[in-house]
């Protein structure tokens, strides 16, 4: 799950442009490494965000996880409330068990 967000008071976080002019941008990724992100300042003001890989996919993750959650919520709005089982839509659609095991697992799914 995605850690706290970086606040505009997070005085660590904050990076100044000038450190980048003056070669120190290995240090600066070092940085993002160990605390997932820094906050570049240039003229006194917030320029940018740098985030780590592994912050980066957290937020990419939450993001798609809040999409999925919102998108079953708008179904749900529209729905009859009448539903299907597998076994018919998959008997009437010609998918048997064995072609259900072929397909990998996405998303942390098990078609069983």
């Amino acid at each position: 799950m995605l850690k706290t967000l970086p606040t505009k008071n997070d005085l660590n976080a904050l990076v100044p442009i000038s450190r980048f002019n003056r070669g120190e941008a290995g240090k600066i990724f070092d940085e993002v490494d160990k605390c997932g992100y820094k906050i570049v300042v240039k003229n006194n003001a917030p320029a940018g965000v740098l985030l780590s890989l592994d912050r980066y996919n957290e937020m990419l993750e939450e993001m798609e996880d809040e999409y999925l959650i919102a998108l079953v919520e708008e179904r749900r709005k529209h729905s009859s409330g009448i539903t299907i089982p597998a076994a018919e839509v998959y008997a009437k659609a010609g998918i048997t068990e064995e072609m259900l095991e072929d397909i990998p697992m996405v998303y942390g799914v098990d078609w069983e």
